[in-house]
């Protein structure tokens, strides 16, 4: 099942409260953020960032294991794509846990959605990953995710809904193995970002992701 999609110009009341506490959305014609885009360029990353130190997180649940490597390293040999039989706890994922103040001369040119839900304000995490790469299903707070370059699926089903899914077994795993086997009661929502594209998920929605192409990516958590 598909998700519903909104262009948001004039409009966005209406939007903000049929979505907000109650489904995910895609929404275009948010923001336009294409010189964020030019400065993510994989050339300007690395001349600026290729010598700082990143952290990064294994693709899996619950526990996190956490490595730091060099920026320039983790571009290089880390950034491919995933393998089918890794687990997650074996892939090295780069979102989350930025230096906000190496990093802050970047983040100061993206322009995040203008609408957050009242009494929260927002926080990034930014990320960039190979084909094949996400995070297995789990949930947290609201927020939104943006796309800048490349392609994320998700997968989505609501708080009462607890899919099936193993917590150390990735995306990819779960989209050949279990997914084509889904009962029609049973099978998520999804949706495929592309840029210029924002995902808006409410509160305690249970999602996965998969990155069809290396993609940089940065989500706006509301909290």
């Amino acid at each position: 099942m598909c998700l519903d999609s909104v262009l948001l110009m004039k409009r966005t009341a209406f939007s903000i409260f049929r979505y907000a506490y109650n489904k995910p959305v895609i929404i275009r014609g948010l923001t336009d953020n294409t010189k964020f885009r030019l400065l993510c360029s994989k050339s300007s990353l690395l001349e600026e960032y290729g010598d700082r130190t990143v952290r990064l997180s294994t693709a899996n649940t619950y526990s996190y294991r956490k490595v730091d490597v060099p920026f320039q390293d983790y571009v290089n040999i880390l950034l491919r794509p995933q393998s089918a039989d890794a687990l997650g706890s074996d892939t090295l994922y780069f979102f989350g846990d930025n230096n906000f103040t190496e990093w802050q001369s970047l983040f100061e040119q993206y322009k995040p959605p203008p609408y957050v839900l009242p009494h929260t304000s927002g926080a990034y995490s930014f990320g960039i990953a190979g084909p094949g790469t996400g995070v297995p299903f789990h949930w947290h707070g609201p927020g939104y995710s943006e796309v800048i370059y490349g392609r994320k699926r998700w997968f989505l089903y609501p708080p009462e809904k607890e899919p099936n899914f193993h917590p150390n077994h990735t995306t990819l795993s779960w989209v050949k193995e279990t997914y084509p086997h889904l009962l029609e009661e049973e099978a998520p929502l999804e949706c495929t970002i592309r840029p210029g594209e924002v995902l808006y998920f409410p509160d305690r929605w249970w999602h996965a992701t998969l990155n069809l192409d290396t993609s940089v990516f940065i989500s706006t958590f509301l909290g």
